[in-house]
């Protein structure tokens, strides 16, 4: 049996660290719209950090929570 290394493979977060670029428009699962103003990574891996259009703040979300949006 060989043994596994944690190291090698691939976590779902890296699927998406290319999918978002600084620019793309967005939309969260609330359906609130924004601009992508940077792709970061920490200890728990990749998030997003977005700058809505109504809300003049930015709140950084999982990849899973936000889609590409025209």
């Amino acid at each position: 049996m060989l043994a596994q290394n944690p190291a090698i493979g691939t976590s779902p977060s890296l699927c998406h660290q290319h999918q978002f670029q600084v620019g793309d428009r967005v939309e969260t699962y609330r359906h609130c719209k924004g601009t992508v103003v940077r792709v970061d990574t920490d200890e728990n891996g990749v998030f997003i950090v977005v700058r809505f259009d109504t809300l003049y703040r930015e709140f950084a979300y999982d990849p899973y929570d936000l889609k590409i949006i025209q």
